[in-house]
């Protein structure tokens, strides 16, 4: 398989990982072994931040990947990952630009802070479908 095939392999891979990674391993460690509340938030919002920017390099490789080398868009996989990359990645910068101000301003923080969190389950869950889509489509089409 050329390597422009498993680009969106990988970028799907990395973009659910660092997602996971993230959101049950690095931010519940913040919040357990951080000095304060406030530092682990911080340190938390920089995660997510980074994250934001990880996942929108991710997805636009794996759109990337979407097309065939001629320029020909794939109707294999492409049709039913692309609408999970895009929401995706709207959840990514929903989050960034829409909530995460609201919860530094620690404005309505109950509320924020559950759409934030609602907004990184949305992207981890379609970071889980579009690797779950790539990898099935890829796999099938090989054997």
């Amino acid at each position: 398989m050329h390597w422009k095939a498993r680009l969106p392999i990988l970028a799907a891979a990395l973009w659910w990982g660092s997602l996971t990674a993230i959101g049950l391993v690095a931010v519940p460690q913040l919040f357990s072994h951080a000095s304060s509340p406030a530092v682990a938030g911080n340190l938390a919002a920089r995660l997510f931040e980074a994250q934001t920017w990880l996942s929108l390099v991710c997805g636009v490789l794996v759109l990337m990947g979407a097309r065939e080398p001629d320029g020909e868009a794939t109707i294999g996989w492409a049709g039913g990952a692309v609408t999970f990359v895009l929401v995706g990645m709207l959840a990514a910068l929903l989050q960034q630009f829409a909530v995460a101000p609201r919860i530094v301003a620690r404005q309505d923080l109950a509320f924020w802070h559950s759409a934030g969190s609602a907004l990184f389950a949305a992207q981890w869950f379609c970071a889980l479908v579009v690797l779950w889509k790539t990898t099935t489509a890829r796999s099938a089409s090989s054997s």
